[in-house]
C-alpha cells in the first residue's frame, strides 16, 4: 500500500510540475503536433449548411507591432481564419501545420490568412509567437470577436470565400496541410 501511494504521488508530482512550470501545454502540443502529422486528423471539407449567412466584416484587431487591422480590407477575398491561445495544446499542435500549408498559397492573389490569439492579456499572445518560426500573419482579439468569430472552443478555423460566405467551419485542432484542404482553399 505505501509503495502504492509513492508511486501515485510521484506522478502527481511530476504532472504537478510540469502544470506549474507551464511546460504541460508545450508537451501537449508537441504530442498533438505528431499526431497530426500522421494525418489521421484532416478537416472535413463539407459546406456548412450556412445559407444566407454571411460573414460579418465588422471588427479590428491589433497585429503584434500594434498596428490595426480592420476585417474591411478582407472584402472580396478568400481569408483563412483561425482563433487561438497560447495556453491551447490542440492550438500550439496546428500551427506548424497551418504555417505549412500557408507558405504553399501566400503568393496566391486575393487569398488572405487571419490568426486571432484569443489570450486575455495581448502580451501572452505577442511573446508566445515570438521566436516561433511559422510564418502567417497574426493578430490578437483586442477589441473582441464579432457574431461570425464567435466560438464555443477553440482552435477553431473558418474559411469566407469572395462572395463573403462562411464555406468552412471546424472547431477542434486538424492537419490543413493537405492536398485536398489546399485544392478546397483554392477553389474559393
Amino acid at each position: 500500500m505505501k509503495k502504492e501511494f509513492k508511486s501515485w504521488g510521484l506522478i502527481l508530482a511530476f504532472f504537478a510540475f510540469l502544470y506549474f512550470t507551464g511546460l504541460l501545454p508545450v508537451i501537449q502540443g508537441g504530442l498533438q503536433s505528431v499526431l497530426l502529422s500522421t494525418g489521421l486528423i484532416k478537416p472535413k471539407i463539407e459546406i456548412p449548411d450556412l445559407t444566407n449567412q454571411k460573414f460579418d466584416y465588422r471588427g479590428q484587431f491589433k497585429d503584434f507591432e500594434g498596428n490595426l487591422i480592420d476585417l474591411q480590407d478582407y472584402r472580396g477575398k478568400t481569408v483563412f481564419i483561425n482563433l487561438w491561445a497560447s495556453w491551447c495544446g490542440p492550438c500550439r499542435a496546428e500551427m506548424p501545420h497551418i504555417s505549412e500549408l500557408y507558405k504553399s498559397v501566400k503568393d496566391t492573389p486575393d487569398l488572405a490568412f487571419l490568426m486571432i490569439g484569443l489570450d486575455n492579456d495581448f502580451n501572452k499572445s505577442k511573446n508566445f509567437m515570438e521566436g516561433k518560426s511559422w510564418t502567417f500573419p497574426t493578430a490578437h482579439a483586442s477589441f473582441g470577436l464579432n457574431q461570425s468569430l464567435q466560438s464555443g472552443s477553440i482552435p477553431t478555423t473558418l474559411v469566407v470565400n469572395k462572395d463573403g460566405k462562411i464555406v468552412f467551419y471546424q472547431e477542434g485542432m486538424s492537419n490543413f496541410n493537405t492536398d485536398e484542404f489546399r485544392n478546397f482553399l483554392l477553389a474559393q
